[in-house]
């Protein structure tokens, strides 16, 4: 029924084996911008998936959900501000960071992003080594997050299973 302590570390060994490498997913739809986020990127051990809009953005998303999503604001269609709001109102998606990439500077705009549930921002023009300290510590934050979750899953199927089970 339930797994051993030694098949279950071997499990999430092979796991972090498939999920070494980060996914991130960039999101603009200014083609320009677009390319020189994920040339930003190549600096940083991941891989990328690129989205030209938001509504491109969530179809990816809801078929293989990435570590980390760089998501510019200013969009046609759906902004992402409305991109950001839709995902951490969503609990399949809710714990996925979100960074925002904005032209925007005015701080209701940043407010505006902070109520939307993003995790962080960065102002365009883009600092090449902000985008890569930023993208690691959000990745490093992530990759420790699940290792939690994981943990505390196996500990509570092994308090589970260690409890006495009462007679009928």
């Amino acid at each position: 029924m339930g797994e051993t302590l030694g098949e279950s570390l071997q499990m999430e060994k092979e796991q972090n084996a498939d999920d070494s490498v980060a996914t991130v997913l960039v999101v603009d739809d200014n083609k320009q911008n677009l390319e020189l986020l994920l040339a930003y990127l190549e600096d940083v051990d991941c891989r990328t998936v690129a989205a030209a809009g938001g509504g491109e953005a969530i179809d990816i998303i809801k078929k293989s959900p990435p570590d980390l999503i760089l998501l510019d604001v200013m969009m046609p269609k759906m902004s992402g501000f409305e991109v950001c709001k839709r995902l951490k109102g969503d609990a399949k998606t809710a714990h996925i960071p979100i960074i925002m990439v904005t032209a925007l500077n005015e701080l209701g705009d940043i407010e505006r992003a902070i109520n939307c549930g993003t995790d962080d921002f960065l102002s365009k023009p883009v600092n090449k080594w902000e985008l890569v300290t930023r993208v690691r510590t959000m990745l490093k934050l992530k990759h420790l997050t699940d290792k939690l979750e994981r943990t505390l899953a196996y500990l509570s199927e092994v308090e589970s299973q260690s409890q006495p089970r009462r007679a009928q």
